[in-house]
């Protein structure tokens, strides 16, 4: 892993060699945003929808996108290119951060500072076959974190608070709610299937705009299945017929036990249900066409 190469402000070099100053307001403050793009056949998937979502967050924290649309592929694949050669990986991950940059410690945000930009790109660790088939098991908790999900900050201390809840329990993730009102997991967003149809929270302060919430519309239009944003009880989630939960990795995932129990009724308790496996099998047909 220290020899991998990565891109740091300009250098290509391997991750061993890659350092930063401890002033930079990433490492300070949390000051700063990430993004995180899969990769598939060596080829980038949503990648203007990700470029896009970089963009609002640096937007919203002030600070300068660092390179345009045509600079970011070329550097994206760059990375995939040497990754594959090195790990033999054509499924990847490309993680980008880019922080405030470095300056004296003060919380007031400082005019006038280069970006702090790092990338990388690490072999994909998809969901298994088993999860697939059986589904997997999630937590719930109040939802203590900041005010701002919208955001995709690097500031994720209450999102890894929220994940070790889960992993203390043997579970893939953890549900969230604010208010008893349904927001996102941990490090997912969450879907549930009530009567045929896919319903997700809608978008808020509180909930990261995650790239599938556009790409399981277009989904569920192709495969017909209604499609509705609004506001999500705790009761709706417990009640619901599936439960899913989507993100760059999981792609689309079956949650079929919340806090020890089943979801869903009948003869699916406790299983995948149809919703899932009519998206999950358009998702696969996307990969395939939805890349650069």
């Amino acid at each position: 892993m220290n020899d991998a190469l990565v891109y740091l402000n300009g250098d290509v070099l391997p991750l061993s060699q890659a350092k930063v100053s401890v002033l930079d307001r990433g490492f300070i403050f949390g000051d700063g945003i990430y993004e995180v793009v899969p990769v598939y056949g060596q080829r980038l998937f949503r990648f203007e929808e990700h470029l896009a979502r970089l963009a609002r967050s640096l937007g919203k924290l002030r600070i300068a996108n660092p390179h345009t649309p045509e600079e970011w592929l070329r550097l994206c694949r760059r990375l995939v290119a040497s990754t594959a050669e090195a790990t033999g990986a054509a499924d990847q991950l490309v993680y980008i951060q880019i922080t405030r940059g470095v300056a004296p410690r003060d919380h007031v945000m400082p005019a006038g500072l280069v970006p702090t930009v790092f990338m990388m790109a690490n072999p994909m660790k998809a969901a298994s076959a088993e999860q697939r088939h059986a589904g997997v098991a999630c937590t719930t908790a109040r939802d203590f974190r900041w005010e701002r999900g919208d955001i995709k900050s690097i500031s994720l201390l209450g999102n890894v608070l929220a994940r070790q809840m889960s992993a203390d329990h043997g579970a893939v993730e953890t549900i969230m709610f604010r208010d008893g009102w349904l927001t996102e997991a941990a490090a997912s967003n969450v879907w549930v299937a009530h009567e045929g149809a896919l319903l997700g929270p809608p978008k808020s302060d509180h909930v990261l705009e995650g790239i599938r919430y556009e790409l399981l519309r277009e989904l569920c239009e192709d495969c017909g299945i209604a499609y509705n944003l609004r506001p999500l009880s705790e009761a709706d989630v417990r009640a619901a017929d599936e439960v899913m939960l989507s993100s760059a990795t999981k792609e689309v995932l079956p949650v079929t036990h919340i806090d020890g129990e089943p979801v869903g009724h009948g003869a699916l308790r406790g299983k995948p249900g149809p919703v899932y496996a009519r998206l999950y099998e358009a998702y696969q047909r996307a990969k395939q066409t939805m890349v650069v």
